[in-house]
């Protein structure tokens, strides 16, 4: 007789601390801790951070952040990192701790103005709802007349971030923005960087199955988000989930953007993240990609190291995509 007992299922309710509502709502049960933004250059802080409503009617804000060196005259405007935060489509908001101390890492590593979008969360506002309010940011910011913006930005030289949904929602607001063309001026984007994008489809990747229990996002988690933040009635071959059943990346190549794609060997989505590499490779879109063997999904938010590499990786990049 074998000793070995078969996994029992995971629960992803439970999972999450979730509680789904008769009326198709969340109660988000977990504490999350939350840091509020601080604009007063008299504290000892390297990156100084506010926050800015880009659609009353929504609720919708996006944090700021400056790094202190901008305060000086000499120094020239910065690249603008447009940032949008990862946790499923359905939990978080910009303020989370976990989300501001990267942003402010970015910042203040990159030496760029960084604005983290506060978008919509599903189900209660399913997709495209976050891509919908990642446009109005992006609208929201090449006419808003806030002086961190007018003062410091570099318009010309805009990237568009995300981490896990973060890097979903980055990649279809970058295909958006790449239809909409010149009527984004003087906001010009040289570039996506999707760190662990949040992909899927209905048939299994490898890495799904390799890590079907994994301890940070087991598959019936995946499938349960994709569940909550997909439009009623579809599956995971919908454009949303699937960038293969998709269109709109030629315009990306056309335009001479570069993506950077970044993935870790111990995450159950990074054969998706592989596959948008090969599609974007196959449309001739010019792709930067580094797969670690190592690291698990947000290993940046727990391993400082990884978290330094991953900065320096997004300053290296936006350096090449700047000339």
């Amino acid at each position: 007789m074998s000793n070995q007992t078969t996994p029992q299922p995971i629960d992803p309710y439970r999972h999450l601390d979730l509680q789904l509502n008769p009326d198709g709502t969340l109660t988000r049960l977990r504490h999350i801790p939350d840091t509020r933004a601080s604009s007063d250059p008299s504290l000892p802080i390297p990156v100084l951070s506010k926050d800015l409503t880009f659609n009353p009617s929504n609720h919708t804000w996006l944090r700021l952040f400056l790094p202190r060196t901008a305060l000086s005259s000499e120094i020239p405007k910065l690249p603008l990192i447009v940032f949008f935060r990862g946790s499923g489509f359905i939990i978080t908001t910009a303020s989370s701790t976990v989300f501001h101390d990267l942003c402010v890492e970015i910042a203040h590593g990159v030496n760029a103005v960084v604005a983290s979008v506060n978008y919509r969360l599903a189900p209660e506002h399913r997709l495209p709802a976050a891509y919908d309010d990642a446009m109005d940011a992006l609208r929201w910011i090449r006419t808003s007349t806030e002086e961190w913006l007018t003062k410091h930005v570099d318009y010309s030289n805009c990237y568009l971030m995300g981490n896990s949904a973060g890097g979903n929602i980055a990649y279809h607001a970058g295909l958006r923005a790449a239809e909409m063309g010149n009527d984004l001026e003087p906001l010009k984007i040289k570039g996506l960087i999707l760190r662990q994008a949040f992909f899927g489809g209905v048939q299994r990747s490898g890495s799904e199955l390799r890590l079907e229990n994994d301890k940070v996002i087991p598959l019936s988690v995946t499938d349960l988000l994709w569940e909550l933040a997909l439009p009623v009635g579809v599956d995971r071959d919908h454009e949303y989930s699937n960038p293969r059943a998709g269109n709109g990346v030629e315009k990306v190549r056309e335009l001479g953007w570069r993506v950077l794609v970044s993935g870790n060997g111990g995450d159950p989505l990074v054969d998706r993240e592989k596959d948008l590499v090969e599609l974007l490779e196959e449309k001739g879109v010019k792709v930067t990609w580094d797969f670690e063997e190592d690291g698990y999904h947000g290993v940046e938010h727990q391993d400082a190291s990884k978290a330094k590499k991953l900065v320096e990786m997004v300053k290296g990049f936006v350096s090449q995509s700047s000339y």
